[in-house]
């Protein structure tokens, strides 16, 4: 049943820990958003925050601290999603905990997808299901959890009404006019279009310790992927807008099986177009100094739609695919972007041929653009370095081959 709910993203200013175990962090601000809202999302590591030096937390200072978030869900009639650092069995995990509007525990999620400086301190997720409240069935995904396509869909598979993540999307200030983060700045609205569902994100701003910084740039991406509002980059604040609930996720893709192959290596120059080569191949390739021509009757093109579901490129990967091939009409105006997020979460170079439009590009594994026909110019060419494909850390100790494997396992319903 479709239903419309008021939903908060609380953009934090950075704290360090040890601002937080002297007890000068406060949840005033908590309080307000709570009180104007169904849904109040609060950022990865709010409590005690991101970076934490050790694993030895004060577990009696977070529990206050999400007593008093308690009271807050309780007395605003608010379901609230923070993260905090949580002990189980002895473990500790970098946690996302819902708070029913009642001010009980609904459950909780745990980082799957353990980002850089994550692995020192916490253990790896080792479930993917949705968190039952009273607005209704959570998706929630903790930060780098955003960059696996497979846990989303999965939520989404298991019933998730809305897809929700609390953050700490850092950049690296190579232009501190634009704080860039491909979470950010591409896959959070990607998500929700693949799949259907609205998405809320709450990030922080400013620095941490001095190593760390952080984009802001919190939002609240509608159904279709469309933006419903969105924090600044460097301002703490509170964000809220109404969201739609009910619609049917976006049902699966069929698509063709992919053929094992052996990985390809080294490098080569294609040289591409929506149509067939204006004069002799050879000589065309000659020209340009290319090694490859394709075109949108390409053996290796897939339907556009292929792409569009998130669940279907990432057996490819697994396959030792790590050149896409894809063809559109020209009716969606989402495909450069889903065409650069499957590149990105993938590490494939991704060859698209939007015909309707007249427009052919290559994306390299980082999700960039870096070649394509515009205008009067119908054959662009760029090169293919295939070792750019086996580069899958994106961060130190964070591997995305090895993470698509994990999430894939988890997919089955196998609790590792």
């Amino acid at each position: 049943m479709k239903r419309t709910i008021r939903v908060a993203a609380l953009q934090l200013a950075a704290h360090d820990r040890a601002a937080f175990e002297r007890g000068e962090i406060r949840l005033d601000a908590a309080s307000r958003a709570a009180a104007d809202a169904d849904l109040l999302v609060l950022p990865e590591g709010t409590l005690p925050a991101y970076v934490l030096g050790d694993a030895q937390v004060d577990d009696s200072a977070i529990t206050a601290a999400l007593h008093e978030l308690r009271t807050i869900a309780r007395t605003a009639r608010c379901v609230i999603v923070a993260g905090i650092a949580q002990r189980r069995d002895g473990k500790l995990y970098n946690s996302a905990v819902a708070i029913d509007a009642d001010g009980s525990i609904a459950g909780s999620a745990e980082k799957i997808f353990l980002w850089h400086f994550d692995r020192k301190w916490f253990e790896a997720g080792t479930r993917i299901e949705p968190v039952d409240t009273s607005v209704g069935r959570l998706g929630i995904m903790i930060c780098a959890d955003g960059r696996m396509p497979g846990i989303a869909s999965a939520l989404a598979d298991r019933g998730a009404e809305l897809l929700v993540m609390p953050t700490a999307w850092v950049t690296s200030g190579r232009d501190p006019a634009f704080l860039e983060n491909l979470q950010a700045d591409l896959l959070a609205r990607v998500r929700a279009f693949e799949n259907g569902l609205p998405f809320v994100a709450a990030n922080k701003c400013g620095t941490e310790r001095g190593i760390v910084a952080y984009c802001g740039k919190s939002q609240i991406v509608r159904a279709d992927g469309s933006i419903a509002a969105m924090a600044s980059q460097d301002r703490a604040e509170t964000i809220a807008a109404d969201v739609t609930l009910g619609e049917p996720a976006r049902a699966a893709t069929k698509a063709p099986a992919p053929v094992e192959r052996e990985v390809p290596t080294g490098s080569t120059r294609i040289a591409f177009s929506c149509d067939a080569p204006p004069f002799d191949v050879r000589t065309l390739l000659d020209t340009l100094d290319a090694d490859e021509w394709i075109d949108a009757a390409s053996p290796e093109a897939l339907p556009a739609e292929t792409a569009f579901d998130p669940r279907t490129l990432p057996p490819y990967r697994a396959a030792g695919v790590r050149r896409i091939v894809l063809r559109g009409d020209g009716r969606d105006a989402w495909l450069e972007r889903i065409a650069r997020a499957r590149a990105a979460e993938l590490r494939l170079y991704a060859i698209v041929f939007d015909t309707g439009n007249r427009r052919a590009y290559a994306v390299d594994p980082d999700g960039a653009v870096i070649a394509g026909t515009f205008d009067g110019l119908n054959v662009a060419s760029c090169a293919i370095s295939y070792a750019r494909t086996a580069q899958t850390l994106v961060a130190p100790g964070t591997d995305v081959e090895e993470g698509l494997a994990r999430v894939a396992t988890l997919q089955e319903g196998v609790r590792l």
